[in-house]
């Protein structure tokens, strides 16, 4: 809360809210809200924002029926807020779209002191549709404790069927959403409630469980490695110590209180790019002083006690809101995904899943979308679309009419021709710069290219002798280079998300990296044709170590004549689990090789005429993904690491290789 609110005298209200609070929430705000200084005085807000905001938010009641701060009870009692906004007319039914999400929607922007940017309830509203968004469990004015593998599944379903029984609904939900707003809708749909009538899920990642040939159970893992993003995330949205408002407390006296006070925690910065250096990497979070939660805390709440603990196969991801492809979804779906994202791979294989699994005729209503973007950033795309420091052309859709098109004929039931209009999926493909149309992915005919890894045992760096061949060379010579947990590889750009200031994501030009030594770069002669490759690049290596347990890294490049080195995508294989992520781990022995295929990358770029096409190969991409300490430990509790001496071998007996799949033009 914003102390100069708090300066404030009392009203009944705030001494209401007050006394609500547990003592030991009222503690965590003290500490956590730094004094405000002259400095930090609120600016006077914008008078045009403000005139702006003031407008949409009259027109919105001027056609809308507007009710806030609903408190809907789930099945276990607990009460989530939730806001409606329906149309005037009540001698009609109308579908609903449906919003849930653990960030804050309250109407009222605190800080600036007028309502926040009502554009997107106004136009569902014009447009015909309820539009109910609800806060998940644990956040903001919802009651109960957040755990993001347990209550999502069960509010799921239970805030659809409230839905669906209000007066003014036609009993037909449709849902929307990027990211965790998002994430749920998978394993609700799974459930089959007869008023779940569509999705639209997007950048939904972290939803996916275990979708064949990934394990990622929801971004936590990329090949049984940490992907690091959820540790920064959690630090924002695990706090399990807030205030919250009497439960008697009327609707009406709620919307005043939410005028002062939208609940939404205003936690220190912190320097990501240092603090997720910390080891033990287990105690990140408490080193920042950060809020205890199900990250690395063992909770009353959670499913399977802290996160950070578990094994990747943990019957802990299998009890709660992570879908899983053993979970069948038979409703239609319009699924977004960007080659920038975190888990663009899990995304496709989790919608060619449900295409070949669902019953024929919903099978047949899946369409896809893949943007030359980062995480949720499809509106964000412009005439010229510059993703990291690549500009990658005009990338605009119009969104808007996309999803109401998909909406209109499956809530209302037009027959608008949006399904014959649309193809299956449509991606855009970089280094072409634009939109293709393709009733399969990958592309029908797309077919496998491989290349060898091939040097004379010197790969060491982009100035060292690797090269991408198209057949092994005929005698193994080894490249060798020294891993210490020290002194990782840094993350520079790639398909990240939600890291703070460590990682700034999309294509940045790598060779300032390639200057390391711990980096092994391997280059195809320049392409005398162009080369479109469009769906997953696979990677398989014959490796070595002295450690009992290492990781390998993988980063596919197009370079550009001038030498620009651009990443299109990155992988990782924590050797461990090489034997598969539902067995016991297992173990390397000195002097032996190991084959190991690491988790696909995907993307769809156009290798120009003169490109060469590149493959990077280390033992650590931090922070994107956590750092093996190489010791063969449990890794999260340990505070030093070993120094690992690794080898990739590649000959006629180790064929290490990378196929990509290639459309043929």
């Amino acid at each position: 809360m914003n102390q100069s609110n708090l300066r404030r005298k009392p009203s009944r209200l705030l001494r209401l809210a007050v006394l609500a609070a547990s003592l030991a929430a009222a503690a965590a705000i003290v500490s956590l809200a730094p004094p405000t200084t002259s400095a930090q005085k609120r600016e006077p807000p914008d008078p045009d924002t403000i005139a702006a905001r003031n407008k949409v938010e009259a027109e919105l009641a001027s056609v809308a029926v507007i009710d806030r701060k609903l408190m809907v009870p789930m099945s276990d009692g607990k009460r989530m807020a939730t806001d409606v906004y329906r149309p005037r007319d009540t001698s009609k039914k109308y579908p609903t779209i449906f919003v849930r999400t653990p960030y804050n929607f309250n109407f009222w922007d605190v800080k600036l002191g007028a309502p926040r940017d009502m554009s997107t309830e106004l136009e569902a509203v014009k447009r015909g549709y309820a539009y109910v968004v609800m806060n998940e469990r644990g956040h903001f004015f919802s009651e109960g404790q957040y755990d993001i593998l347990g209550a999502p599944l069960s509010d799921g379903t239970d805030a659809i069927s409230w839905i669906s029984k209000q007066p003014w609904s036609n009993g037909k939900v449709g849902t929307i959403g990027c990211s965790s707003t998002a994430e749920w809708q998978l394993a609700v749909a799974a459930l089959g409630n007869p008023a779940f009538t569509t999705m639209i899920p997007q950048g939904f990642g972290a939803g996916v469980g275990r979708v064949a040939p990934y394990f990622e159970q929801g971004n936590w893992y990329r090949g049984g490695a940490v992907q690091m993003l959820f540790i920064a995330w959690l630090y924002g949205e695990q706090n399990q110590l807030r205030p919250m408002f009497p439960a008697n407390m009327s609707q009406q006296d709620l919307i005043k209180a939410s005028k002062s006070f939208d609940l939404a925690a205003q936690l220190p910065f912190v320097d990501w790019s240092v603090a997720l250096r910390h080891l033990p990497e287990m105690d990140i979070i408490k080193a920042v002083d950060g809020p205890n939660g199900i990250f690395a805390d063992r909770m009353e709440v959670s499913t399977g006690g802290a996160m950070i603990k578990r094994e990747p196969n943990d019957p802990a991801w299998y009890r709660g809101g992570l879908w899983h492809d053993d979970k069948p979804i038979n409703i239609p779906g319009f699924w977004f995904m960007s080659w920038y994202d975190v888990s663009v791979g899990p995304n496709l294989a989790a919608y060619n899943h449900v295409r070949k699994t669902a019953r024929p005729e919903i099978a047949n209503q899946q369409y896809a979308i893949i943007a030359p973007t980062l995480h949720c950033g499809y509106k964000r795309a412009t005439e010229n679309t510059i993703v990291g420091e690549r500009s990658v052309g005009d990338a605009r859709l119009d969104y808007n009419n996309l999803t109401y098109g998909w909406f209109d004929h499956f809530l209302k039931g037009e027959e608008n021709g949006v399904l014959a209009k649309m193809p299956k999926v449509r991606y855009y493909t970089m280094g072409l710069n634009k939109w293709q149309s393709s009733d399969t992915w990958p592309p029908a005919g797309a077919q496998p290219v491989e290349y060898y890894l091939s040097s004379g045992g010197s790969a060491n760096s982009a100035a060292g002798d690797g090269h991408l061949a198209t057949a092994p060379p005929a005698q193994d010579k080894p490249d060798r280079f020294v891993y210490d947990p020290a002194n990782p590889v840094p993350s520079y750009g790639g398909n990240v998300c939600c890291t703070g200031n460590a990682v700034a994501g999309g294509a940045w030009d790598q060779r300032r990296m390639e200057a390391r030594h711990d980096i092994l770069v391997y280059s195809s002669d320049p392409l005398k044709d162009g080369v479109e490759v469009s769906g997953p690049i696979e990677v398989t290596l014959y490796v070595d170590s002295d450690a009992k347990d290492t990781d390998f890294t993988a980063k596919l490049i197009d370079v550009y004549p001038d030498g620009t080195a651009y990443n299109l995508d990155e992988t990782i294989q924590r050797m461990r689990y090489r034997e598969g992520f539902d067995r016991p781990p297992v173990w390397m022995e000195r002097e032996k090789v190991y084959k190991v295929t690491l988790s696909p990358m995907n993307t769809s770029n156009y290798f120009e005429r003169g490109h060469r096409i590149r493959l990077e190969i280390s033992s650590s991409n931090f922070p994107r993904f956590d750092r093996n300490l190489n010791t063969g430990g449990k890794n999260y509790d340990e505070a030093h690491g070993v120094i690992a001496h690794n080898g990739v071998h590649h000959s006629a007996q180790y064929p290490a290789k990378v196929s990509l799949t290639v459309v043929r033009h």
